[in-house]
């Protein structure tokens, strides 16, 4: 019995092609996600009635913030794609390893990367951690949705056989057809996650306890991701692993428990200052 499935669209992963040079509509989507989280900050900074006190940065600390974001994950996107899904055949091929537009981006590497600049941007110009983590966090749902997006006009990432009547037949995944869960993931890791911190911001005043929103962004993602791993087809070259987990699967479970830990810091009776 033939399964029901929706036609792929017919979308170029090439946006646009002027001679030699080609951009990818997965670099515009990481373009779209840096400007509208970039925008998105300068306005939570501007209204400083969501802050216990005047905003904590300045418009030129946004702006080259977003510089070392983007930075830090492009190069830790890609090492991280190594490292935890493909080692073995970078290790053999290391001349592909910077070759990002090959394809082959991972998130957990990616946000490591953003920890990493973010964590050398703030002590160089000794920023508060917390508010900037609360802005960043507030921010990257814009990335996740127009990355994930970026996956499904690619045809990659796909999910698993279904016989559910959205499923697509995707290019490269065989004839059979499959949940689109890089939608699932826009939806959950960009789109709801947006809509939770934003409420959060403006109806509970969380940005006056530092470390609540990154928390709750750091837990909620891993809860999303770990969720739409289980409609996701796994890596091939790792598939799955003891027990039926995935890398994905794996690599969000710490984030759940680092995501609590801040929820709970960031709630805690704060010590009064003599």
């Amino acid at each position: 019995m033939e399964l029901a499935s929706l036609q792929f669209p017919d979308i170029s992963p090439i946006a646009l092609e002027l001679g030699p040079l080609v951009i990818r509509w997965y670099a515009l989507a990481y373009m779209a996600g840096l400007l509208l989280g970039w925008f998105w900050v300068v306005q939570l900074l501007k209204r400083r009635h969501l802050w216990s006190q005047n905003e904590p940065l300045t418009r030129e600390h946004i702006d080259d913030l977003i510089v070392a974001a983007a930075i830090g994950i492009i190069l830790g996107g890609r090492l991280g794609y190594v490292l935890f899904y493909n080692p073995g055949y970078y290790f053999s091929n290391p001349s592909e390893i910077l070759q990002v537009w090959q394809g082959g981006m991972s998130f957990h590497g990616g946000f490591l990367g953003f920890i990493i600049a973010f964590l050398i941007y703030a002590r160089w110009k000794k920023l508060p951690l917390g508010a900037m983590a609360d802005l960043a966090a507030a921010s990257v749902p814009f990335g996740l949705f127009f990355g994930r997006i970026a996956n499904f006009v690619n045809g990659e990432l796909f999910g698993r056989v279904t016989d559910v009547p959205w499923a697509f037949v995707f290019p490269a995944g065989g004839p059979d057809p499959r949940h689109p869960s890089q939608l699932y993931e826009a939806g959950l890791e960009g789109l709801v996650l947006f809509i939770i911190l934003t409420v959060m911001i403006f109806r509970f005043g969380a940005l006056k306890k530092p470390g609540l929103i990154c928390g709750t962004f750091i837990a909620g993602y891993g809860f999303a991701r770990i969720f739409v791993e289980f409609f996701r087809e796994p890596d091939i070259q790792i598939g799955y692993l003891a027990g039926g987990l995935t890398m994905g699967m794996i690599l969000s479970f710490p984030m759940i428990l680092v995501g609590g830990f801040l929820i709970w810091r960031a709630n805690s009776p704060r010590p009064a200052k003599v």
